[in-house]
């Protein structure tokens, strides 16, 4: 059964919520429109976690916010905020993801960018988070060139401002997608046109036993060393372009991995607010963000406020 789409995942998040007190500011289309690929489980899932974020906030209702936390959690892995790093191992993915998030938000063909964050979630020390504005069904070949130019723009900023003797692993997953979106442009979609229109992969996904016995190589050796000159031309190209326009916009990298390091994640908005010198605003509340914890000791001399009786005990909602 395919994923459903845009109006199905609305649908479906209006079955999960009816048992979920929510706030006014949530809206579900919204929410629905920012989670391309998500399955039924998944916007189960993501109601879950939002309703139990809301819980360990102290709030009755599940607003907005929680919905967004909810989704990267589910998306990007969870928080990892106990993880030690140091300033320096900080500063590098700062720049690591800054370069992502400017390649991304300038180079025309990439999905808008949605949050970027340098809070360690899941394996990854920082996380550039792009989300397309609907469903995508297939890409253009320029889309695809600009994917492999974001891709490299972490490891392209991490050179240009620290040296390539100081170039870290970080890269390692970029480096694969990379490889694989070029590969597959090359022996899939027929977008060389040394190669033409021809696809090269044939049972290459086959296991079974039987398929994977008898494959038989289905082109000569001089086609395979073309395969990887084409592989490699288009990724040297995608490098290229990143490192390009990281030189020519290195005062914004600055600004962006400066922002990274105070505020730790910036939302797409909040990133193209900052390069045009308006800084994010952060409002925290103690209700929100530092539940406050009641000792465990009681205490003496002291009595507890009374609760109003047609409340049923309960403290009313705080406003916010």
């Amino acid at each position: 059964m395919p994923a459903p789409d845009i109006i199905g995942r609305e649908k479906i998040l209006k079955v999960h919520v009816r048992k979920v007190p929510l706030a006014p500011d949530v809206d579900l289309k919204v929410i629905a429109r920012g989670t391309p690929g998500f399955s039924g489980a998944d916007l189960s899932n993501l109601v879950n976690e939002a309703a139990l974020l809301a819980a360990r906030r102290g709030k009755r209702v599940v607003t907005q916010h929680e919905f967004e936390d909810a989704k990267d959690k589910v998306m990007m892995g969870a928080e990892r905020r106990s993880m030690a790093m140091t300033e320096e191992e900080k500063r590098l993915t700062a720049y690591h993801e800054a370069g992502h998030s400017l390649v991304s938000l300038f180079i025309p063909g990439n999905d808008p960018l949605h949050k970027v964050t340098i809070i360690p979630r899941g394996r990854a020390l920082g996380v550039t988070y792009n989300l397309p504005e609907r469903d995508r069904y297939s890409m253009k070949k320029h889309e695809m060139e600009a994917y492999l130019a974001m891709v490299f723009g972490g490891r392209v900023a991490e050179e240009i401002i620290f040296g390539p003797e100081n170039v870290t692993t970080g890269a390692a997953n970029d480096i694969k997608q990379a490889t694989n979106m070029a590969r597959s442009m090359v022996t899939e979609y027929g977008m060389s046109d040394k190669l033409g229109r021809i696809r090269y992969r044939d049972n290459q996904e086959e296991v079974f036993l039987g398929h994977s016995v008898t494959r038989s190589q289905n082109m000569s050796p001089e086609t395979a060393q073309l395969i990887d000159s084409e592989v490699r031309r288009l990724v040297d190209e995608g490098e290229q372009r990143a490192r390009t326009f990281l030189t020519e916009h290195l005062e914004d990298l600055h600004t962006l991995a400066k922002g990274l390091l105070e505020y730790e994640t910036l939302s797409g908005q909040e990133v193209r607010d900052l390069l045009n010198g308006k800084p994010p605003v952060r409002e925290f509340t103690m209700q929100e963000d530092q539940p406050k914890r009641r000792s465990a000791v009681p205490s003496t001399g002291t009595r507890a406020p009374r609760k109003d009786p047609d409340l049923g005990g309960m403290e009313p909602q705080p406003s916010t």
